[in-house]
């Protein structure tokens, strides 16, 4: 297995874009890669995409290579993934898996989701097709009821408080007001975080992630190639890809995942690294109780002691481990299908020093943990500096 690089990271903002049709917005962010890793697209080897719901959300079928040729790769393979909020992640996954293995020496992921196009019930409805439709979706269970569920579990099981969440989200809030590309930039207090409007017990829309348009995408080729392409790659390290059951009721316990312990302890040996190594990490906070219980699955902190530590501000830009100093997917927004790559993207700017005012001061080894429905996919992606 080879080592693999990111040579080039492109973005588009996250919002609701009226005026941007699915297949703009993937080609600016695969145009945008391709730019800053200086490399032409007839260069590309493989277009690998993740997208949850296109089909759903704008009637389009067939869009790896609609996308891809818009973007200008010909006679190529264009594949597109689907593990609902974990898509691109699993494109980045395998992405990497076909350089590595010396299939390519040039591959594009990317991911992008256009959600705004669909009224927010109907938008409530598709996500809920990332459940167990033939028992939770048919007893009229959405992901905000199923998070909802966790979160008091959490509570009941470890003491965990309405104000440990809230502290989640007034934290990234305050990290998106300062990313450009945000969805919402909004800083919110601790008060307006609780007096939120109720979506499920315990859970406010302060909880909740944003329905989202966007795209992001990365280009990864061997290591030895990537000096020459860009001097800010980052090496990756490590990246695992893991799933469990779909419906809740299958899980022994709901207040862990153990598809994302799996997936950390897989890329923790594979990098070589405990978690006490990583600096900063972007982590799947589709849910405030999301991310609490992330930083306890992949061994920041010790079961049950994830609220506490977010409360305490160990998670904040300065704290002993930065989490989600984008904004996160409760502020800067989750396009289903382009939030894992998306994370890739954030991850890099760090390690690049590239963050601006959201620039974490010890940025050598980064994560990534992007999650699929209520934990049945996890990807788990470690990065290191140039």
């Amino acid at each position: 297995m080879r080592p693999v690089a990111v040579v080039g990271i492109g973005k588009t903002a996250f919002g609701a874009f009226p005026d941007r049709d699915l297949r703009s917005l993937a080609v600016e962010a695969v145009t945008n890669a391709l730019q800053d890793a200086n490399v032409p697209a007839p260069e590309v080897h493989a277009f690998y995409l993740g997208n949850f719901a296109g089909p759903s959300f704008v009637g389009q079928n067939h869009l790896a290579p609609y996308i891809g040729s818009a973007a200008g790769f010909e006679r190529i393979p264009c594949t597109r993934f689907e593990d609902a909020c974990a898509s691109s992640g699993s494109a980045f996954f395998h992405a990497w898996l076909s350089v590595s293995a010396g299939i390519y020496d040039c591959v594009v992921a990317a991911g992008v989701e256009k959600m705004t196009s669909q009224s927010t019930p109907r938008v409530t409805e598709i996500l809920a097709g990332a459940g167990d439709m033939a028992s939770e979706g048919r007893a009229g269970a959405t992901f905000p009821a199923l998070f909802g569920m966790i979160a008091r579990r959490h509570m009941h099981q470890f003491g965990t408080t309405r104000e440990q969440l809230a502290a989640v989200a007034v934290k990234n809030h305050g990290n998106g007001a300062k990313n450009p590309l945000a969805h919402m930039k909004k800083v919110i207090t601790l008060e307006q975080a609780l007096a939120g409007k109720p979506i499920a017990e315990p859970l406010t829309v302060y909880d909740c992630s944003l329905i989202s348009d966007g795209a992001a995408a990365v280009v990864l080729v061997p290591l030895e190639r990537a000096r020459d392409l860009n001097p800010k790659y980052a090496r990756v390290l490590a990246v695992a890809q893991t799933s469990d059951h779909v419906a809740l009721d299958s899980k022994a316990d709901i207040t862990e995942f153990p598809a994302v312990k799996a997936a950390g302890e897989k890329a923790y040996e594979m990098a070589r690294l405990g978690p006490q190594q990583i600096e900063l990490a972007e982590l799947h906070d589709c849910f405030t109780i999301a991310e609490i219980i992330a930083s306890e699955d992949l061994g920041f902190v010790g079961k049950g002691e994830g609220g506490p530590f977010a409360q305490a501000g160990c998670t904040a830009i300065g704290g002993r481990i930065p989490i989600n100093t984008s904004g996160g997917l409760k502020s800067k927004g989750h396009p289903v299908g382009a939030t894992g790559v998306g994370q890739i993207c954030d991850v890099v700017m760090q390690l690049r020093g590239e963050a601006g005012e959201r620039q974490v001061a010890r940025h050598r080894i980064g994560l990534a943990q992007n999650l699929g429905g209520s934990g049945a996919t996890c990807v788990v992606s470690i990065l290191e500096a140039a």
